[in-house]
């Protein structure tokens, strides 16, 4: 079979080209506009014959399945935080059990690893697929022993800062020299670590709790952020200045090393006695220096102007040593002119020229800084946004990454300043650009994350209408946000404004769901919405269903002070829905918690009472005013003879109650 089978195949290939022209000859007499279509296709198969490129082989990375898998998956707006979803029972439903959980997880994860750390043995393998470092016991075990500068250079490799000191010091005294090079490490990891051994992850912390406390008040700065209480303040005489002080020669990076220790662990004035050193023995300074002596400016100065002239002073000579500024030393200018005052509104624009015309592109930090200088709450106008608008324009449509630690700080304050001027298309922007790519990482810590959407729902809650705030409210709480009692009262009064007061029932279920059940004041205005005007029958029954719910919450909790509105609007709720048993009990709760009703509130029940017919519970009401020594006990009395079917008995009592009064007068 296979022989006749090539045969053919040879002769078909053969007169192929025949058969193709005894097939055209008829068509082309016909008229059904194949003509036109072959001549068509000729010249389309003409123009086509140009050199085929084969494209070269792509190579892609190890992790190319999963990030194609993971563009196939969105975000779910109803679940939580992707960290906590391991552990059913870590799903925290309060801004504080975040807090907690994402503190355990982390102090977990850290103890775990120093567990690793501290035993490789029991860490051997690696089943990871690609390799993932971090998994795997960080080696910290010591190779070489002897006294050499291989040996420094592995203790400096492993930032084991004390070992490095001593061995620099065995070398000295042998008299075996040390490179320079390995000098400017051995100083940028003491200045680094304040002349201390870095506190192993999970490891208990060295600095005591009080003495943390004190030297984070004593190097607060006046009006800036909280400094970080696990810093070191600078020692006099360190092992930082000793080995710089026993070095023959000084260049230019033992200088920057030192300098820029001093500035970080809060050594201001003798980083700059240092800079002065340096100038003295005829050296240059590095772009380094200058950021950290410019950041420092502010808190060697305390006028005004005398800091923007210490400031022009470094970045002149900046210029008349060479030194080509960068984007930290723009930043480092900026952010010292927000802490000058009304100087600042005339010299950041020319910064931001300068920046610009030597081609080096702000950042996030850079504008948050402008922010920070033209739109302080105190000393501007809320009505002018122009400065955001044209930020917000430059920057549209496009994806960051961070370049300077103040960028995260970026989003937070835009959204502040629109929220200020209650703009609620800037607000929209911000968040537009927010979704770009992965700017979203730029919005800091999950503390700082709540500053910005809690701004950004409290500006949707004032200026928007109520359906899309609910269709915003569903999208970041609580993937995003957990809203405080502050926002859920505002989302209230966005409920109020555009009188959806039915959802009222379902906004309690939040509130209870996110620990706010304990904050009085909020529940008192969620019950005051609901009592203030009467609804359809379907609405009171729900109102009052919720008003049991919040009655039987608020009774677990023994340091909840019940006020006369709060057992006002209960009652109120419970009697339009016809409950007059529970409204009772309320009445009854009255006498417990030593308030006393209102007299509508009081009129109200007794309406109830004739409309269910309850001439018994009528009685007892009059009798209960009467226990509060109320003035309307007599009008009751009046009320309840002339409207209810009474027995002789309930009218003998009704009519002492009506006659005291009088008796008294």
């Amino acid at each position: 079979m296979a022989a006749p089978c090539r045969h053919v195949g040879r002769c078909v290939q053969r007169n192929g080209g025949f058969l193709r022209l005894r097939l055209e000859q008829p068509l082309s007499g016909r008229s059904f506009g194949l003509t036109a279509a072959l001549q068509h296709a000729a010249e389309v198969h003409k123009e086509s014959k140009e050199p085929v490129v084969i494209p070269r082989k792509k190579s892609w990375s190890s992790e190319a399945v999963l990030e194609a898998l993971a563009s196939t998956v969105h975000r779910d707006p109803t679940a939580y935080p992707y960290r906590f979803q391991d552990d059913s029972y870590l799903s925290p439903r309060t801004s504080a059990e975040f807090k907690m959980y994402s503190l355990s997880q982390e102090s977990g994860r850290a103890a775990a690893k120093y567990f690793v750390n501290n035993n490789p043995k029991f860490f051997t393998k690696d089943f990871a697929e690609p390799h993932i470092p971090c998994l795997m016991p960080e080696n910290t075990a010591l190779l070489l022993e002897g006294e050499s500068e291989e040996a420094l250079r592995e203790r400096i490799s492993l930032r084991k800062v004390s070992a490095s000191v001593q061995m620099y010091d065995q070398l000295l005294q042998s008299g075996t020299p040390v490179s320079m090079d390995t000098t400017h490490e051995l100083l940028d990891l003491l200045c680094l670590y304040c002349d201390r051994d870095p506190v192993q992850e999970g490891a208990p912390q060295g600095v005591d709790g009080e003495e943390a406390e004190e030297e984070t008040k004593r190097r607060r700065p006046k009006g800036g952020r909280a400094a970080d209480p696990l810093k070191s303040s600078w020692k006099e005489n360190n092992n930082a200045e000793r080995i710089f002080n026993l070095l023959p020669e000084r260049d230019t990076p033992c200088y920057s090393a030192l300098i820029r220790g001093m500035v970080k662990h809060g050594a201001y004035m003798k980083a700059f006695n240092l800079y002065t050193d340096l100038l003295n023995n005829r050296l240059s300074a590095d772009v380094h220096i200058f950021n950290a002596l410019i950041s420092a400016v502010p808190e060697v100065r305390e006028k005004f102007n005398e800091r923007w002239d210490l400031i022009s002073e470094l970045l002149n000579q900046m210029r008349e040593q060479k030194v080509r500024p960068n984007l930290l030393t723009f930043n480092s200018v900026l952010k010292a002119l927000r802490r000058c005052g009304s100087l600042a509104k005339n010299y950041a624009p020319q910064t931001l020229n300068e920046m610009k015309a030597l081609g080096i592109a702000p950042s996030l930090a850079t504008y948050d800084h402008l922010l920070a200088v033209f739109y302080k709450s105190a000393s501007f106008g809320l009505n002018n946004t122009d400065l955001l608008q044209d930020v917000l324009t430059e920057l549209e449509g496009r994806s960051f990454t961070c370049q300077d630690p103040n960028d995260v700080f970026f989003f937070s304050s835009a959204m502040r300043t629109c929220l200020d001027n209650k703009d609620l298309e800037l607000g929209y922007k911000v968040h537009r650009l927010v979704e770009v790519g992965e700017n979203w990482r730029l919005l800091g810590t999950p503390y700082q994350q709540s500053f910005y959407y809690g701004r950004f729902f409290n500006l949707l809650c004032m200026m928007e209408h109520v359906d899309v705030v609910l269709k915003w409210y569903r999208r970041i709480v609580p993937s995003f946000y957990y809203p405080n009692h502050h926002g859920m009262r505002d989302l209230l009064q966005a409920l109020d404004t555009d009188n959806r007061l039915d959802l009222l029932p379902a906004i309690w279920k939040d509130i209870k769901s996110f620990g706010h059940d304990s904050k009085v004041d909020l529940v008192e205005e969620l019950l005051s919405l609901m009592a203030r005007e009467e609804h359809s029958p379907e609405v009171q029954e729900s109102f009052a269903a919720c008003a049991l719910d919040v009655k039987s919450v608020l009774e677990g909790r023994s340091n909840v002070e019940w006020s006369t509105a709060l057992l006002s609007h209960i009652t109120t709720l419970l009697l339009r829905a016809n409950k007059l048993q529970q409204a009772w009990d309320m009445l009854q709760l009255f006498k417990a918690k030593h308030r006393v009703p209102a007299t509508l509130l009081l009129d109200h029940f007794l309406s109830v009472c004739r409309s269910c017919s309850a001439p018994q519970r009528a009685v007892e009401l009059v009798q209960l005013s009467t226990a509060f020594c109320l003035p309307v006990t007599a009008g009751l009395a009046k009320r309840a003879l002339a409207e209810f079917e009474l027995t002789d008995e309930q009218r003998s009592i009704l009519s002492e109650f009506e006659a005291a009064p009088e008796k008294e007068d």
